[in-house]
């Protein structure tokens, strides 16, 4: 398999990084490569503790675990002071995995199909999560804006981190009703079909993995955070470049794999439940659990997105996705449209100056 060979990556980064002192731009393309297989085995470890552990508890565990690379890789990026990559990774995430990773499995899954379907019931509150989730993430930099051309506060900073904080505290409630809603009281409604994959992994090698996988994603992620400056550098292109669209595709090219993989099975409900799933919880949970943890590390992260192109960006998307998803059907044509979205927002983030 493709994604097995990549784990040769691995051994190359850190050799690069830590034997030979490579250039950045070396150190970032082999440690990027590296993480993908490590997020994709991450990914099954999960799944296969989720169907071990049922529906209900089995969704918990891929709540608690399904992000663990892009949080990771987050984390070592903020721990460098690059809050504005941070915020850019997170906007990357948002694009990437509902336009896409959707698009993409859409076109691979509808090839030759006349249509695919999927819950309708599903596919309206993740809507509904995905309206919460533009209104949560643009409304502090409204409010930044507002509060600025107000002039009765000098340094506004404070203010704005006070602001994300508690918006943050108010989304992470609304994620944890949400798993209440769909994994205990109405987990009838939005079950899914049940699926004829091979066995699970034995739970030790489940653990191992996880484990394992975790921490050398870890690794590399250090070294990624290290590299970046000098690759951004290296490449001519900005910070914001690198955060939107090569940090969050590092993160979500699991989800990718997963999405293609499971739509030439005709799974398009578990696909949409997979990107548009995948969106959510970025916007309801890692967001706002990455503004938290920034106070405990010393370096305080807002929810201020203030590059107007992020915020474009993330309503554009939760736009077109509810516009295609809403009939409860899809149809290949509708995947190369959200791809076109995706490469749009790309190029304005290519050019952008710093």
């Amino acid at each position: 398999m493709i994604l097995n060979g990549l784990l040769l990556f691995i051994p190359i980064s850190l050799t690069l990084a830590y034997w030979f002192r490579a250039p950045p731009l070396w150190l970032f393309a082999t440690s990027a490569v590296a993480i993908i297989p490590l997020a994709d085995g991450i990914r099954r470890a999960t799944d296969s503790l989720a169907n071990r552990a049922g529906p209900s508890v089995g969704g918990l565990v891929t709540i608690s675990f399904g992000s663990i690379a892009e949080l990771t890789l987050a984390l070592f990026v903020l721990a460098t002071g690059n809050t504005a990559t941070v915020k850019a990774q997170i906007t990357g995430s948002l694009i990437g995995t509902s336009l896409l990773a959707l698009g993409m499995a859409i076109v691979v899954g509808g090839w030759r199909r006349e249509k695919q379907v999927f819950k309708q019931e599903r596919a309206g509150l993740l809507g509904s999560l995905l309206a919460l989730s533009i209104i949560a993430l643009t409304l502090p930099a409204f409010f930044d804006y507002t509060e600025r051309r107000g002039s009765a506060h000098g340094d506004l900073t404070a203010l704005d981190e006070k602001l994300s904080l508690s918006v943050s505290i108010v989304l992470i409630l609304v994620y944890l009703a949400n798993l209440v809603y769909t994994l205990i009281t109405h987990r009838d409604v939005f079950a899914s079909r049940k699926s004829h994959e091979p066995p699970a992994w034995p739970l030790r090698k489940s653990l191992g993995v996880l484990i394992g996988a975790t921490a050398v994603i870890a690794v590399e992620a250090n070294v990624i955070a290290g590299s970046l400056e000098g690759t951004a550098a290296q490449l001519g292109v900005t910070r914001l470049f690198l955060g939107v669209i090569v940090l969050a595709m590092i993160g979500n090219a699991s989800d990718v794999i997963s999405s293609v993989y499971f739509a030439r099975q005709d799974r398009m409900g578990l696909v949409m439940g997979i990107c548009v799933g995948s969106t959510v919880q970025v916007a309801l949970l890692l967001a706002p659990a990455l503004v938290l943890i920034s106070y405990f590390m010393g370096r305080p992260m807002s929810l201020v997105f203030s590059n107007p192109l992020e915020l474009i960006a993330i309503v554009g998307a939760v736009l077109a996705v509810n516009a295609i998803a809403a009939d409860g059907e899809t149809t290949w044509f509708e995947g190369v449209l959200l791809v076109a979205v995706y490469c749009l927002f790309g190029l304005a983030f290519f050019f952008a100056t710093p």
